[in-house]
């Protein structure tokens, strides 16, 4: 516990006060449906690029990544590799005709409604299916996410572990219930904006404190060589093959990532897509490689070896700043956890809603009665992932890995393939994300031998397989389909 918790404690309180602030604010302009889980499709650049990155990063970033580094040095690097090059990748080529396509096709308001959609799905078979993995996987992602709060009240304020989860889970429901996508939004940005300057200056102190760059360097090399070499592990071990494609196998994981994809899907105009790119980029690079940073000057500043590695950032806040100060900086920690469990629990109540609740019970439903439903939503998958986040233990790298591996494996396929293929076919997107889906699974719970590689890379792949082989197999799209398709190409002539 730090010596003068008080600070700390107002500091904490006026920032969770602006956020709670923020969702009464929105809550009042929150009418129907579309605002609160698309916000009208009216986001600026700015907000889409901060929001989307903030929501990506999540606790890692400042916990999950920063420990990695603190425990096995430049090895880590290549997550971080792989996270901008998906993150650029997506940009790039999934943004603009994603934003086009949702609105183009019955002006879907989910990535559920928009399978539905685009390959007319009356069934609903698509919708069931896409939401049920939703439901499943940010179950999990969201308990990441408290189990980092917990983490984090627990370390600075010495509180028992469950007091603290329900401490920081309380005040993430209450602005996500309350203001729905624009204040998920707006307080995204706000926090995405803290984390960034955190991430920056703190390492930037440790590295003065420790006499510059140059001693640094010297100071890691005498703890261990091996932790300024990426290519070898902390024993000096080349990395085997599988050890770097696993890491760098995160990349593929943001192309079905529901939580940044309705960033795109909300913003005012594709034409703002590139600016967001370029601002998006900026923060990613910037904040992965200090984020590395953070851990391996942690490792030589901080005189006692962690028992948890992923408080180093916690750690070397209360080592290096008044605790004033240091309020601030550990409030950066706090959004980075609630950037991301906003997101996602948003992203779950919007599946619930608009595709099981609507399809399956009541098709007739009013704008109020969804905005009801997904508000209730919200409360039932918050504690389904408070279950999960109860055991102090839990890695949030490691159940961020799991559900990254899931989205990624079960949407990303099917995400790039009907945006890119028109004769891609609804058994097809069906056959991919069920593949997808349970190869992580089921990869994710085996160990030893190749069972060691990332279940995204097999994951990912054999969805791919199986989508372009059930599309060959399968009958052709309907011409209203391909009609469709070929308006989204033109729109971006």
């Amino acid at each position: 516990m730090l010596e003068d918790s008080w600070a700390i404690l107002a500091s904490f309180i006026l920032y969770l006060g602006f956020m709670l602030g923020i969702g009464i604010y929105y809550y009042k302009k929150t009418s129907n449906l579309s605002d609160y889980v698309l916000g009208g499709r009216g986001l600026g650049s700015w907000v889409t690029a901060i929001s989307a990155q903030a929501s990506d990063m999540s606790g890692w970033l400042l916990m999950g990544l920063p420990g990695a580094a603190y425990l096995t040095g430049m090895e880590s690097i290549w997550i971080a590799v792989g996270l901008a090059v998906g993150t650029f990748l997506n940009w790039q080529f999934v943004a603009v005709r994603l934003r086009k396509y949702t609105e183009i096709a019955g002006n879907s308001l989910t990535l559920s409604s928009y399978f539905g959609n685009r390959f007319r799905d009356e069934k609903n078979i698509l919708r069931i299916v896409s939401s049920a993995i939703i439901v499943f996987y940010f179950s999990i992602y969201t308990a990441s996410g408290f189990v980092a709060g917990g983490k984090l009240f627990s370390t600075v304020f010495g509180l028992d572990y469950t007091l603290a989860l329900t401490i920081g889970v309380i005040v993430i429901i209450g602005y996500t219930f309350l203001g729905g996508f624009m204040a998920v939004s707006t307080t995204d940005l706000i926090q995405g904006i803290v984390m960034f300057f955190a991430v920056v200056i703190i390492p930037s102190i440790g590295i003065y404190i420790n006499g510059g760059a140059a001693a640094t360097l010297d100071s890691i090399r005498s703890l261990n060589a091996e932790f300024l070499n990426p290519f070898t592990d902390v024993n000096g071990n080349a990395l085997g093959l599988l050890t770097i494609i696993s890491s760098f196998a995160w990349c593929f994981g943001y192309f079905g990532q529901p939580h940044i994809l309705v960033r795109f899907m909300a913003i005012k105009s594709s034409s703002q897509i590139k600016k967001s790119k370029r601002i998006a980029m900026t923060w990613v690079l910037i904040s992965l490689g200090a984020a590395v940073i953070v851990g391996m000057v942690g490792s030589v500043i901080i005189p006692e070896s962690l028992v948890d590695s992923e408080q180093v950032f916690m750690v070397m806040i209360n080592g290096l700043l008044p605790s004033a100060l240091a309020g601030v900086f550990l409030s950066a920690v706090l959004a980075a956890i609630m950037s991301t469990a906003d997101s996602q629990l948003l992203v779950t109540a919007s599946a619930f809603s608009e595709d099981l609740y609507k399809p399956l019970i009541n098709k007739n439903a009013t704008q109020k009665q969804l905005l009801n439903v997904s508000r209730i939503a919200v409360l039932a998958i918050s504690i389904i992932a408070y279950v999960i986040a109860l055991n102090p233990n839990s890695s949030v790298l490691a159940i961020v890995a799991n559900a990254w591996a899931g989205f990624g494996s079960a949407f990303g396929p099917v995400v790039l393939f009907s945006l890119f293929w028109k004769k891609m076919t609804k058994e097809s997107a069906v056959a991919g994300m069920v593949v997808g889906g349970a190869v992580v699974f089921i990869w994710g719970n085996m160990t030893g031998g190749i069972f060691e590689l990332y279940e995204m890379v097999p994951a990912f792949f054999l969805s791919c397989i199986v989508i372009v082989i059930t599309t060959l197999l399968g009958k052709e799209p309907s011409k209203e389909i391909q009609d469709e398709f070929d308006s989204v190409m033109s729109s971006e002539a």
